[in-house]
């Protein structure tokens, strides 16, 4: 049998080919030789997230974590998978720890790992406001109709109020039902009248404010640092920055990634919009 080294290597090579299928089949013969090496299970469920098979790269990557807690692919790849079968929380929850690892290890892919936090609070906020939306509708139409059904109530009960079933003496019975549905048809106007203006009411002004966007990127920011003159970047971006030339954008003094720390009360603030204004991730 062909070592798993062999193996692994031999299906590194048919991923880069855009060979998924047979990446997923030489990472599954090295798994058979050497189950214990968690590589191979982040290698197979890189694989199988790109066939589509989410539930296995699922499993793969809690094979991994079993054997290494504090596997930044392993914990990358769930989120995708999470993502795309719309678990949304689930899947915020490990690109957040994802990105944590990313930087805990200076990894070159955090600019990756940040845009897809972003996308992951996207997608979470627009499939809660497709929630919204339906559930208000709904709520708008089930008033309507318990007012509906208050009207016809109440029209009955002038109808049953002598046996000619006019409600009062004459001409007379016909004005006071009128007017009861006409009272009745003012509170459904208004009822209408009041979801029309919750509507526009609950719908943020798009517009991003500047102490969210980070000035390399343009994103908004989701693990902003701070610099020795105050000025406050994404992690992301100033890091791949400093790795091209190490120096303050701003006033090109010598600048490190050593020398960022962390600015937590902006990244609570862009937290909170974010978590408010989903829609601003594609800003």
């Amino acid at each position: 049998m062909a070592k798993p080294t062999f193996l692994k290597d031999e299906g590194n090579r048919r991923f880069q080919a855009g060979d998924y299928v047979m990446a997923e089949a030489l990472y599954s013969q090295a798994l058979i030789v050497d189950p214990q090496n968690p590589a191979l299970y982040t290698n197979r469920a890189m694989a199988r997230l790109k066939l589509s098979q989410w539930d296995s790269a699922i499993a793969d990557c809690a094979s991994c974590l079993r054997l290494q807690p504090d596997s930044m692919k392993a914990h990358y790849s769930l989120s995708q998978a999470h993502l795309a079968l719309r678990a949304h929380d689930d899947a915020l929850s490990h690109a957040l720890r994802a990105h944590e690892l990313c930087v805990a290890a200076a990894d070159k892919s955090l600019g990756t790992i940040t845009a897809h936090v972003l996308r992951c609070k996207k997608e979470r906020w627009d499939e809660r406001e497709r929630r919204r939306v339906r559930e208000m509708g709904e709520l708008e139409e089930e008033v309507v109709e318990l007012l509906e059904r208050g009207r016809e109530a109440a029209v009955r009960e002038l109808g049953g109020g002598d046996e000619g079933g006019d409600g009062g003496e004459g001409g007379e019975g016909a004005v006071v039902r009128e007017e009861v549905e006409e009272e009745w048809r003012r509170k459904m106007e208004r009822v209408r009248e009041v979801f029309e203006r919750a509507r526009p009411a609950q719908e943020k002004k798009r517009v991003v404010p500047d102490w969210a966007i980070d000035d390399i990127s343009f994103c908004v920011m989701v693990d902003p640092v701070i610099t020795k003159t105050g000025k406050s970047y994404e992690r992301a971006s100033i890091v791949e920055h400093l790795r091209r030339q190490p120096q303050d954008p701003l006033t090109r003094e010598p600048l490190y990634p050593s020398d960022l720390r962390p600015n937590l009360d902006l990244k609570q603030a862009c937290e909170q919009f974010v978590e408010e204004n989903g829609w601003a991730a594609d800003w």
